[in-house]
């Protein structure tokens, strides 16, 4: 089975990230996952937090998994709702805070996700959706 993004889409999903940590002034670590959470690509900015490296290729990856943007994940997993504890079943792969997209084809299908660390919650989730809006299945 073919993946549902290619490598030359997630590259230009990374530089239109890029594009947007600079014009905001906040290096960033980018990654693009494929349909099943794999990793397409990764770009990590001169300047960014090191600690970012993971946290972004864990947001795409939940992005992917739930099939939501990880912005919207944050109120389901506190005390007393849905999901909470989920973080802790998954040996740590989850993150719910802003900075992961989800990506969808033409046709709704799941393409895969983007994920982005090193700025505040907003500023990642700001990042990333730049990302998002140059897919062109």
């Amino acid at each position: 089975m073919a993946r549902l993004i290619s490598l030359e889409q997630a590259e230009a999903i990374v530089r239109a990230c890029k594009a947007e940590a600079d014009r905001i002034g906040q290096p960033m670590n980018i990654a693009v996952v494929d349909d099943g959470a794999n990793l397409v690509t990764f770009s990590s900015m001169d300047g960014t937090k090191l600690v970012g490296v993971d946290i972004a290729q864990r947001k795409a990856l939940t992005a992917v998994y739930f099939q939501a943007d990880t912005k919207d994940l944050a109120a389901l997993v506190q005390p007393g709702q849905p999901l909470f504890g989920i973080e802790s079943t998954s040996g740590g792969r989850l993150v719910v805070f802003g900075g992961g997209v989800l990506l969808r084809d033409a046709s709704g299908e799941v393409a895969g996700g983007v994920g982005v660390s090193a700025g505040s919650v907003e500023q990642d989730h700001q990042v990333a959706d730049a990302g998002r809006a140059v897919f062109a299945p």
